[in-house]
């Protein structure tokens, strides 16, 4: 139990954190993505914004009446047009004045015109040029805010990335086991309920075959043959109802548990129960009674699946009572609500086993016989209809198994 335990632990692991893998790639290629784009609005924002400056600083100077004479036009203010702006004069005849001797202009960059990005040294200028009267003026500024801005911005997405993939990734393997834990729960139920009804169909089958081999191996006489049929019989009859039971728990879970309701009378499902009963009560030697409050006692459920939870309870209570025993079935209303109570004289059921009283293929004592099916059917019954379990003791010291329902339309 425990190595089929750690299993379902490591296979919902194992699929959580795959799962949680594939999750923080797809996460970390959006995240790239969307770096990416931002870093690229920002470096054009803030180019267009140093174009914009240099187009007014050429505006500026070109609005200077002839600018001074020998030192070329004068940059803009700092404080009007932004970082300080590089100035070139080129004459008519060739030469060329520079607000900074140490910055040589490309000669490429001499007729430049539209806003443009040049080398200059190891610097990266943005420049533009115009006519200045008979001169030409080529103005540039350095990308370094451009560059400073990038910088920033990929240091903190870079400082971002590691703790937002690593929340990705705990959030997905979280959200992963919680949604796959049910999933392997039931597909753990579904391989547990399948090998249990394998192991119950097995006991049958092999009396049945064994019946057949001795009967077939050599002649026998007719008293054994009538034995052997009884047995035979007898193992079929298990197998059917084994098999009874597999179908209505197979269409129930099909149904997901949302039956069609309508308004019953628990207390006539319970007289016909009863009635049906008491042969068998009468053969047990069992005193078999009904016990209905005048009050209705309307509950919303399929009549089909309370005659179901009935037969259940009864053949349980008849099975486990002690012959000269009292079975006794009551129905009433409780607190605003319909109660079923069917209370019998056998063993009761041992605190430690009534949480486990309704699983599937569970049987509480090894008394008696059966699959372990009825109790998880009629327990199916009543979640579905809306009710609730209580376990107790009898007055006769064996089991009471009531279930309350609200009360339906009378």
């Amino acid at each position: 139990m425990r190595a089929a335990r750690a299993a379902r632990a490591e296979g919902v692991s194992g699929a959580s954190i795959r799962v949680a893998l594939l999750a923080t790639a797809l996460v970390a290629a959006v995240y790239v993505v969307i770096g990416a784009a931002v870093v690229l609005l920002v470096t054009h924002d803030l180019t267009q914004q140093i174009d914009d400056r240099l187009v007014a600083s050429l505006s500026h100077i070109g609005d200077e009446p002839g600018g001074p004479p020998d030192s070329g036009y004068g940059a803009p203010p700092p404080d009007r047009f932004g970082p300080a702006t590089l100035v070139w004069t080129i004459h008519a005849d060739g030469s060329i004045q520079a607000t900074n001797a140490e910055a040589v202009l490309p000669a490429t960059a001499y007729h430049v015109t539209t806003p443009q990005t040049v080398m200059v040294g190891d610097v990266a200028l943005r420049v533009a040029g115009g006519v200045a009267g008979d001169d030409y003026v080529v103005v540039g500024q350095t990308l370094d805010q451009v560059s400073q801005a990038t910088s920033t911005i990929l240091l903190a997405e870079a400082l971002i990335a590691p703790v937002l993939l690593i929340v990705v990734f705990l959030g997905a393997v979280a959200i992963g086991r919680r949604v796959a834990a049910p999933i392997e729960r039931a597909r753990q139920r579904q391989l547990a309920f399948t090998a249990d009804a394998s192991h119950e169909l097995r006991t049958p089958l092999s009396v049945i075959e064994a019946h057949t081999s001795l009967a077939s191996a050599q002649p026998r006489s007719a008293d054994w043959y009538a034995k052997a049929f009884q047995g035979v019989g007898r193992e079929a009859r298990r197998m059917r109802r084994l098999v009874d039971d597999l179908l209505w728990l197979a269409r129930f879970d099909a149904l997901q548990g949302r039956p069609a309701l309508e308004p019953v009378d628990l207390g006539t499902v319970a007289s016909q129960t009863v009635d049906r009963f008491a042969p068998v009560a009468e053969h047990r030697h069992l005193a078999l009674r009904l016990v209905v409050s005048p009050d209705p006692a309307v509950v919303q459920a399929p009549a089909d699946w309370l005659d179901r939870l009935l037969g259940v309870l009864m053949d349980n209570a008849c099975k486990y009572s002690p012959d000269g025993g009292e079975v006794v079935v009551t129905v009433g209303q409780e607190s605003g609500r319909v109660r079923l109570t069917v209370d019998d004289a056998g063993p009761g059921i041992p605190p430690g086993e009534q949480t486990r009283i309704f699983d599937r293929f569970h049987r509480a004592t090894a008394e008696g016989s059966g699959a372990g099916l009825g109790l998880a059917i009629a327990d199916s019954i009543v979640r579905a209809s809306r009710g609730a379990w209580r376990i107790g003791r009898s007055p006769a010291g064996g089991a009471s198994m009531s279930v309350s329902w609200p009360r339906g339309l009378a």
